[in-house]
């Protein structure tokens, strides 16, 4: 299924040693060859701003809060590390939480299975989930690569919400929502993931990432991930991090 862009909000976004930069505390590693001392200060950091991405059809309130939405799922591991930041001044925000939802290697999301064609055991919470920022502004999900669905390429749904009441539950209320937007993924990346099972016996047709109706081509300014591969093959996974600057006033 398809989704149409929706309302703006104005939101920073940076990657790489940018974030390090912003995020202060954030323990960003510099890039591979890049001397720790050639890295970008906090006032020179450049912000570039961004549009928010649509919700999208597959959002299911009163998620659980936690740092592993895997659930056993099959797939290759994916280390989210998504750092909130207040757009004016660039200071982390802690203890905001980040929520995150997507599709499974054969593009289905929990308690929609069967739209992408496949049927499997659906309980309604899979790859879906979130975490607290802590000091740092810093939230770790533990999750995996996404698959992909008929009319989209392949992309991790995200809120920010400040504010909230944790339940006995596991999940939470209240709170107020800052940031509603996708994240993406470096299409090399994705390609050489599309080979190795389970995501080669997806045989919908893949929407690339200069295909797709909602991603403009803005690099990390609209939600691309920057990736770092976890070992040697697709197959052992990729850590993902972007910083995410929201207005919280």
């Amino acid at each position: 299924m398809s989704e149409a862009p929706v309302g703006r909000r104005t939101v920073l976004i940076a990657t790489g040693a940018t974030a390090a930069a912003l995020a202060v505390g954030a323990a960003v590693p510099a890039a591979p060859g890049t001397d720790a001392a050639d890295a970008t200060p906090a006032a020179a950091a450049v912000c570039t701003l961004t549009k928010e991405m649509t919700e999208g059809p597959y959002y299911l309130d009163g998620q659980l809060v936690r740092a592993d939405v895997t659930e056993g799922k099959a797939g290759a591991p994916l280390k989210l590390a998504l750092t909130v930041v207040d757009d004016d001044t660039c200071a982390p925000i802690a203890g905001a939480l980040v929520e995150i939802w997507h599709c499974d290697a054969l593009g289905e999301y929990s308690g929609f299975v069967g739209n992408n064609g496949h049927s499997e055991p659906d309980d309604g919470t899979f790859l879906r989930g979130g975490v607290l920022t802590n000091a740092s502004g810093v939230a770790s999900i533990t999750s995996l690569y996404p698959g992909w669905y008929r009319g989209r390429c392949v992309h991790i749904h995200v809120k920010v919400h400040t504010g909230v009441t944790l339940t006995s539950d596991g999940s939470f209320t209240g709170g107020r929502e800052l940031h509603t937007g996708q994240l993406f993924f470096n299409e090399t990346i994705t390609t050489a993931i599309a080979k190795v099972s389970p995501y080669s016996t997806n045989k919908v047709t893949r929407t690339t990432l200069a295909q797709d109706s909602i991603y403009d081509d803005g690099g990390a300014s609209s939600g691309l991930l920057t990736l770092t591969a976890l070992g040697s093959t697709a197959s052992a996974g990729y850590t993902g991090t972007l910083t995410l600057g929201v207005e919280s006033s």
